[in-house]
């Protein structure tokens, strides 16, 4: 599915300017750069509030390490205590967005798909476990069942047994033959491109269906998995933990046409540099944004040992990944 430019608004509604127009483009290969092993586009240096560089970007940065001296506090501490307002929240929200998108120009859904079917599917099956691991189960599963009546009319057994190694296989197969049947039945064998639609199937909630709507069908929508809740609350863009009134208050932030690739950069940059147990602080190119820098680990050189995926020199989880992804392929089942 080819990306196209998102063009930003002039102004959100609350009357923040969004800046330039940002697109989503074919990008170079892995070169070390400021801090973190990155491919493509750079990130430009941004200023904190008191006009003072970042931490984690530059040469002058990466000499005061050598040095031994402490690294300048991100911006949003070296504010000092005073509270911070929701329009500078914004403004600071918007800005990590678009250092999102230098950093992660080619970001994208990390299953394997060739359509809303299996994107679906795919999506259903990727609850509590990885992308990595759906996407080794799939090829054998759609090779059985490529189309809505030949799941709905599949062996339970039979279908468990292909779906075994993404765990919670009985119930994830109960609701990939409800689901299809519900498509056979209500939808004429197609996915539907409305979310008061997709919720209505067996196993698909606002999660699953704006995955499916915004990479099938092109319709924004905000996904608030597991990495995209733990970041936007560690970056005080929200305090809420129920994922739909998160998903309410996000999109309160940003303008429509930026959900869905929002959505991707954030999961990217969850994955990849800010991990739950030990976030690689010190190899963080939106350190200076962050509040919650110091969190993890802030040397640079172990920051650097804790990148995951490209940024790391490693595979990531599809095994056909789009044509402007800098990484390896992921391996097949078997091969890892």
């Amino acid at each position: 599915m080819s990306k196209s430019p998102v063009r930003a608004q002039a102004k959100g509604a609350d009357g923040v300017s969004e800046g330039r127009d940002s697109a989503v483009g074919e990008q170079g290969v892995n070169r070390p750069e400021r801090g973190v092993i990155r491919p493509g586009k750079t990130t430009k240096g941004a200023k904190g509030e008191d006009g003072s560089k970042p931490a984690a970007k530059g040469e002058k940065a990466q000499k005061s390490a050598a040095k031994g001296e402490k690294a300048p506090k991100p911006a949003a501490k070296r504010a000092g205590r005073k509270p911070e307002s929701r329009l500078a929240m914004v403004r600071r929200a918007r800005r990590i967005n678009r250092e999102l998108a230098e950093l992660y120009p080619y970001a994208h859904p990390e299953l394997d798909f060739r359509n809303p079917f299996e994107l679906l599917v795919a999506t259903v099956l990727s609850a509590q476990t990885t992308d990595l691991r759906v996407n080794q189960t799939t090829p054998a599963l759609f090779a059985a069942y490529p189309t809505p009546e030949d799941m709905a009319a599949a062996v339970p057994e039979e279908l468990e047994e292909i779906i075994r190694p993404t765990g919670f296989f009985r119930a994830k197969a109960k609701s990939l033959i409800g689901l299809s049947a519900a498509l056979r039945d209500d939808f004429g064998g197609e996915v539907p491109g409305r979310l008061a639609d997709l919720v209505t199937l067996p196993g698909v909630g606002r999660k699953t269906a704006n995955v499916v709507l915004g990479n099938a069908f092109g319709v924004p929508g905000i996904t608030v998995d597991t990495h995209f809740g733990r970041l936007v609350r560690r970056w005080k863009w929200t305090e809420q933990e129920d994922p739909e009134k998160v998903e309410a208050e996000i999109c309160a932030i940003f303008p429509k046409s930026e959900w869905t690739m929002l959505s991707h950069r954030v999961i990217f940059h969850g994955r990849r540099i800010c991990h739950a147990r030990k976030p690689a602080c010190g190899a963080c190119p939106i350190a200076p944004l962050c509040p919650a820098y110091g969190e993890g680990e802030t040397d640079p050189e172990k920051a650097r040992k804790l990148l995951k995926y490209e940024m790391g020199g490693r595979p990531g989880q599809r095994l056909s990944p789009p044509a402007d992804y800098p990484g390896r392929p992921a391996p097949a089942p078997g091969a890892d």
